[in-house]
């Protein structure tokens, strides 16, 4: 087979690159080791900035995430018993839209399909080779046949766990890495949110945070132990410590119910350099990981999609290969801006192991700064809403 760009991952920053290529008359092809159904059920971040809601606009897809998302003007905070809202469109002039992760993956692969682009699923054995030359080459299995896809570049977007990053050799490649001393407790369930914004709550028993996917159903996280199982909480369990971890007025109009989903995710924060290996180039997860405080996993993902779209547009278009020669550096520049939001967002919110009565009073200084200090809230927005691409 021959393609102009293989695309390895089929989860939404591979289809949105495909869809995005595919309206600009650039064909590729898109390989994903699962099954549909797979990457459908994982449950994954549902706050989108600005920036990832335009980009979907753009590949044509945004109909159902305009009609279906929530448009949220801002975030409420809790520590103890005091709780402050963040008004984001006051403060940045923008809103953050709440719009599943899986309902994105949904709309994007609906476009793939429409537009008749090839996906294989269930590919074994991907082998990248010949990056480093003007001829490189992907090789794979499905249902035991081996093939191969000729193509003019390579967009590694299959995750942290991917084949795609470590196809750089050590002696380019270089990692940064912090693994957090705890993990997130998450439960799906089909009740109210027990707000209509975001609740991120820092309390003694340690962090906790509110979510929603649509006004019937809810998602909520309590920050664990790295030993705990999910089998580990009963239901019941689950939502009396949550209860005892966000404002007693929140608490009480918590509408508890069954879960139908149960996960416990640990946090990391983890970036690889460069971005880029000759025809290579590494979006999203396999690149970098950033914890979910925040949510900033899916929209930096789709930061980097922007990129390395505009320097292929611009390669097809004219030639000229300015856009892909500074695609790491612009992409890592905007990477490295969110790794810190994340880190410092998650330093504020949650309570560590080690942590001594100096380290709390300053944490708690710094939660009384914010609330109180428009300065400081207008920095946290503006990270919070995205940062410009």
């Amino acid at each position: 087979m021959r393609t102009q760009v293989a695309i390895i991952g089929g989860g939404p920053s591979g289809l949105l690159l495909a869809q995005l290529l595919h309206r600009h008359g650039i064909d590729s092809v898109v390989l994903e080791r699962k099954t549909k159904d797979y990457v459908l059920s994982r449950i994954r971040a549902g706050v989108l900035e600005q920036g990832l809601v335009q980009l979907m606009e753009q590949a044509g897809c945004a109909d159902r995430l305009r009609s279906k998302g929530h448009v949220h003007d801002g975030t409420l905070i809790a520590y103890g018993d005091t709780m402050f809202r963040l008004d984001f469109t006051d403060l940045t002039g923008t809103p953050v839209i709440v719009y599943g992760q899986t309902e994105v993956t949904r709309d994007l692969y609906a476009a793939r399909e429409a537009a008749g682009g090839p996906i294989e699923f269930e590919v074994e054995d991907v082998t990248i080779h010949d990056a480093d030359t003007d001829r490189p080459h992907v090789t794979y299995n499905v249902g035991g046949a081996a093939r191969r896809i000729d193509c003019d570049f390579i967009a590694g977007c299959d995750g942290f766990h991917g084949v795609s990053r470590q196809a750089i050799p050590l002696t380019i490649r270089r990692e940064y890495e912090k693994v957090y001393p705890f993990g997130w407790l998450g439960v799906l369930s089909e009740t109210p949110p027990v707000n209509p914004e975001l609740i991120y709550a820092n309390s003694p028993r340690g962090f906790a945070l509110c979510s929603m996917r649509s006004d019937t159903l809810s998602r909520y996280y309590i920050q664990c132990s790295l030993s705990d199982k999910p089998e580990d909480w009963t239901d019941a369990a689950f939502w009396q410590e949550l209860k005892r971890r966000i404002p007693p007025d929140q608490a009480e109009r918590l509408v508890t119910g069954p879960s139908i989903e149960k996960s416990i995710a640990p946090l990391r924060s983890f970036v690889t350099e460069p971005m880029r290996w000759g025809r290579l180039f590494l979006c999203g997860d396999a690149a970098h990981i950033v914890p979910p405080t925040g949510a900033k996993g899916l929209n930096t993902a789709a930061s980097d999609v922007h990129y390395l779209f505009t320097g292929l547009r611009q390669f097809y278009d004219t030639g000229a290969t300015d856009g892909i020669d500074s695609y790491s550096a612009k992409a890592l520049a905007r990477v490295w801006k969110v790794e810190r939001f994340s880190w410092w967002f998650s330093s504020l919110m949650h309570r560590y192991p080690d942590q001594s009565d100096f380290d709390l009073r300053i944490q708690i200084a710094e939660l009384e700064f914010l609330r109180t200090n428009r300065a400081a809230q207008q920095a946290m927005a503006e990270n919070y809403v995205g940062l410009p691409y």
